[in-house]
Order: structure tokens, then C-alpha cells, then sequence
């Protein structure tokens, strides 16, 4: 008959995960392990051994309020002068103004995508979920970078026709209005650096790097309106707002990119898949690392699953224990699952 012997710790929680990572090497930390280990021997003598490591991290009670108060002052920020902007961009008949204005937009729906995809991750696991809701995150992210693309096509559709008959801009009117939208970009990014975790929290770093970008985008729309105010050059404002546009496409490409490959369970680019099947095969009694998978659940939280064979003397209990704290420790996964095995056990071949 079979006999279990299973060891049970503290089920990590879950809330919050991406700013953990930071505040698990601050003074409040907390640590949630579940080590489980089944062995099944019957008289031909196999050995299974599952280990499962879930560890929760610092909880910085006092983080999520300000990344939270973060995003949201810059939200409210961003969303007036877009509104300014766009107005503005209307009276002045100024296309820089209004791309710009179309940028804000955009970082302005970012920007609440991420309070909101905040507010999803904090939600529990439930059966139906094992996972939680942290991918809302990503499809969030793959929406926003949409939604750039299809503002930045309508910018360069309306800067094509415009090459060819430059109108005139009201560009002293203009430069005011752009340079209104550069103070309030750049309180938008102190708000930020001040309040969140502009590093580590990669929601609230992608928010960042757009209203860098609107930053940016109100520069053009300055010097444009400078060179029409002293050259009657008109053809730049349709130029500096195809640089714009092309702005927003480098940013939406690099979004769409990592929220597809997230979703395709890729291997995030923090994971060398044959350094760390090599440091698990240093450990004393390993004989092989097969099934060796690493993906990413949402930024911040990534999962490792893989097989150790083990020599039939050896303690799996013990090899697991070492496996589990190499990972964390080496390569900063905290979400692993291994499988123990000797000689003895026979499973099919994975197909991927």
C-alpha cells in the first residue's frame, strides 16, 4: 500500500504581488512557504516527489495607497491638459497640438487601466481562478497598445494631408498651450517618482514612461510653434507631429510585444533556461533537469515548473528543499513547482 507523507506550511497571499518584490528585502517581511512532497512505494520500489514553493513576500501596506495615489494624480493631471490641448489644438488649428492631445489620451486610458488592473490583482484566487486576475494586467496592456496604434495611424493620416498645404497655425497661442502640458507632464512625473514605485512596479513604470512620452510630445509641439513664429514655417507642425506619432508606435510596439509574449507563456527575459538548469544540476545528487519550463504570470510574478532525477539513495526531501531555495534565491522565483523522481518511476515524455 502507498504510504503519504506531506509537509504543509503557510499558503502565500496574494495580493499585490509586483510591489512585494521590492519590500521582501525591506524591514517588513514576511515569508509564506507550502513545501509538499508525496512519495508512493509499492514493492517494485518507485518514488514520486512534487514540490510546490509559493512564497509570499513584504507586505508594504502603506505602497499600494501610493501607487495607487500616484496613478491617480497623474490621471487627473493628464486627462485636463489633454482636454486643453485638444481644445486648444481646435482653436489654434494646430495638428501638433492635437497629436499631442491624442498621445494624452492614450496615456490617459493607460493610466486607468492600471488603477484598474490594480484593483483586479487584489482580488483572490477562487477555483475557477487558481491564478487570480493578475492577467488582467497583461490583456489591459495588449489594449492600451492597440488602441496607440489606431491613434497614431489617424495622426499620420491627418499629417500626410497636411504636408501638402500647410494651414496656418496660431503658434504664440500654441507654444503656451504646449508649454502648459510640459508643467503638468512634468508634475505628473514627480507625482510619481514621489509617490509610487516607479522601478520595480512595472504597471506604474509603463505609466511613467507615457507621460514621459506626453512630456516629450509638448516639447515638439514648442519648438514647432517656435519655428512658425519665427520663420512662418508651417510645414512643422505636421513633421513634429509625425515625430510624435512615430513616438507612440515605438511605445506601443514594445507593449503589444511583451503583453503577446506573456500571453504566449514566453520565457521572460530575466530567465536563462540553461544557467538554471545548470546550477539545479550542481546540487549533490541530481542526475538530470528535464521538463524545465519558466513563464510569466503577470510582471513581477513568474513561475517555474521542472523535473529532478535523483539518485535512488538520496533524500528527495532534502534535494527539494535545495532546488526550491536556488531558485528564489539565484534567479528570484518564488512560484516553483518540482518534481522529484528516481529510477524507478516511469511517466510519459512531455509534448512540449
Amino acid at each position: 500500500m502507498p504510504s503519504h507523507n506531506r509537509s504543509l506550511h503557510q499558503q502565500q497571499k496574494r495580493d499585490n504581488f509586483p510591489r512585494e518584490r521590492e519590500q521582501s528585502q525591506q524591514d517588513h517581511r514576511h515569508s509564506h512557504k507550502t513545501g509538499q512532497g508525496h512519495h508512493h512505494n509499492t514493492n517494485s520500489g518507485p518514488h514520486h516527489g512534487h514540490g510546490h514553493d509559493h512564497h509570499g513576500h513584504g507586505h508594504g501596506h502603506s505602497h499600494a495607497p501610493n501607487n495607487k495615489k500616484g496613478l491617480t494624480i497623474a490621471l487627473v493631471i493628464t486627462s485636463g491638459i489633454m482636454f486643453l490641448e485638444f481644445f486648444g489644438g481646435l482653436i489654434t488649428n494646430s495638428l501638433a497640438l492635437l497629436s499631442d492631445a491624442g498621445h494624452m489620451l492614450s496615456d490617459a486610458a493607460s493610466l486607468a487601466l492600471s488603477l484598474v488592473a490594480m484593483w483586479f490583482a487584489s482580488r483572490p484566487a477562487s477555483p475557477a481562478k487558481s491564478y487570480g486576475y493578475y492577467r488582467f494586467e497583461i490583456l489591459a496592456a495588449l489594449f492600451n497598445g492597440v488602441t496607440l496604434f489606431v491613434i497614431a495611424g489617424f495622426i499620420i493620416k491627418e499629417a500626410y494631408e497636411r504636408f501638402f498645404a500647410p494651414p496656418a497655425v496660431a503658434s504664440g497661442s500654441m507654444m503656451v498651450i504646449a508649454t502648459i502640458g510640459l508643467l503638468a507632464n512634468l508634475i505628473s512625473v514627480w507625482a510619481l517618482v514621489r509617490q509610487s514605485d516607479v522601478k520595480n512596479n512595472i504597471n506604474v513604470r509603463s505609466a511613467y514612461l507615457h507621460v514621459i512620452g506626453d512630456a516629450l510630445g509638448s516639447v515638439g509641439a514648442i519648438l514647432a510653434g517656435l519655428l512658425m513664429l519665427l520663420f512662418d514655417w508651417y510645414i512643422a507642425d505636421p513633421i513634429i507631429s509625425v515625430v510624435v506619432a512615430l513616438l507612440i508606435l515605438k511605445g506601443a510596439w514594445g507593449v503589444m510585444r511583451n503583453a503577446v509574449h506573456i500571453l504566449m507563456e514566453g520565457t521572460p527575459a530575466s530567465a536563462n533556461l540553461e544557467q538554471i538548469a545548470e546550477e539545479l544540476n550542481k546540487i549533490e545528487g541530481v542526475k538530470n533537469v528535464h521538463d524545465l519550463h519558466v513563464w510569466t504570470i503577470t510582471s513581477g510574478l513568474d513561475s517555474l515548473s521542472c523535473h529532478l532525477l535523483i539518485e535512488d539513495d538520496k533524500s528527495s526531501q532534502h534535494i527539494l528543499q535545495q532546488a526550491i531555495r536556488l531558485v528564489e534565491e539565484q534567479f528570484q522565483i518564488r512560484h516553483a513547482t518540482i518534481q522529484v523522481e528516481k529510477s524507478a518511476l516511469q511517466h510519459s515524455e512531455t509534448q512540449i
